[in-house]
């Protein structure tokens, strides 16, 4: 049986199991980056694009400039945190986030 994630609180990003991300990254793989992040880094228009953007899609892929690795994965947990989205998966400079729509999700995702 599939279900849909519940959004939640506006502040709280939804939980997923091993299974969950691996269904998320499969529908996330032929997807093209939708926001780009720049040398300006994590923005307050940057956040507020992200979460455009998941409202309208869902499931985005976000791409950060190359650099340190540390530094990278900082910066897409912290966009996560802002826009109240799951970290599904990072590959090198691309990170996938999903946040299901509050009233009208169209992600189906297994228990």
């Amino acid at each position: 049986m599939k279900k849909h994630i519940a959004a939640g609180a506006a502040t709280a990003a939804p939980e997923l199991s091993e299974r969950q991300r691996r269904h998320l990254r499969g529908l996330a793989h032929p997807l093209k980056p939708i926001v780009r992040l720049g040398a300006a880094g994590l923005t307050e228009a940057v956040t507020r694009e992200t979460a455009r953007a998941l409202t309208d899609h869902e499931l985005i892929k976000v791409k950060a400039p190359g650099g340190d690795r540390e530094a990278r994965d900082a910066l897409f947990n912290a966009l996560a945190a802002q826009t109240a989205s799951a970290l599904v998966h990072r590959i090198g400079n691309v990170a996938v986030l999903y946040r299901p729509h509050p009233e009208l999700p169209r992600i189906m995702i297994p228990d």
